[in-house]
């Protein structure tokens, strides 16, 4: 089946690169079906002469460079001047939820070394909270029913479900698990994501906050830049 908001997944990711991207640069590139864009725009620029390297958020992401000739390179070994990639919620304050493709830990590492992280959607993705859709949590198999049993003794009726791949249980490009935890609304995702991160064999979460610098949402008709409008602190 077609994705109905292809046009403007491509949108914004060719305007994430087009207008954040300098020749010479290292860059985070992210990991999805809107990142995706952004990967070709820059395999793009470095066939027209520019130079431009990329650390790489999973083991898809880094294959797609290879067929476009985009260099990769480890994390930290340079410089990175901004991370692009994509979410699959955001709230008007720039909290996220990410995961979807299973590559959270390596997608927050990289939008945290990035001087500038840029978050590219559609508008689908726009909530006025977080929680509609599951929050990953990204777990050392070895512990999956000890986090599942902490899960439901602090949050009694979570759904808390084990990602299934198409051969079994789904594994990251860490070799852990994910489960998918449905918590509802979120309403301060911060609370949420050290507490998760507090019971043992939990690595990550896909809940991102203060890390966002630029959201880019597109529709067919175009690109608006989103300035978050931040909870004032108490």
């Amino acid at each position: 089946m077609s994705d109905p908001h292809a046009e403007a997944k491509r949108r914004a990711g060719e305007t994430a690169v087009d207008r954040y991207v300098a020749n010479g640069s290292c860059i985070g590139l992210g990991t999805g079906t809107t990142a995706y864009w952004a990967i070709k725009r820059v395999g793009e620029r470095i066939a027209d002469g520019e130079k431009i390297s990329a650390v790489v958020t999973s083991l898809g992401t880094e294959a797609l460079c290879r067929e476009l000739d985009i260099p990769v390179v480890p994390l930290l070994s340079e410089p990175v001047t901004v991370a692009i990639d994509g979410a699959d919620e955001v709230a008007p304050d720039f909290a996220l939820i990410k995961g979807a493709g299973g590559a959270l830990l390596r997608e927050k590492l990289v939008a945290l070394a990035a001087a500038r992280f840029v978050v590219i959607v559609d508008t689908t993705k726009l909530v006025p909270q977080l929680g509609a859709a599951p929050t990953p949590v990204e777990v050392v198999p070895f512990a999956l029913a000890w986090v599942r049993h902490e899960l439901h003794a602090a949050y009694p009726g979570v759904d808390a479900r084990e990602r299934i791949g198409t051969n079994g249980p789904y594994r990251t490009d860490n070799g852990n698990a994910i489960l998918d935890c449905s918590f509802g609304v979120i309403s301060d995702p911060a609370a949420l994501d050290t507490a998760l991160r507090t019971i043992t064999g939990v690595v990550a979460t896909g809940l991102f906050y203060d890390v966002v610098d630029t959201v880019l949402v597109a529709n067919d008709d175009g690109v608006r830049e989103l300035t978050p409008q931040r909870i004032p602190s108490p």
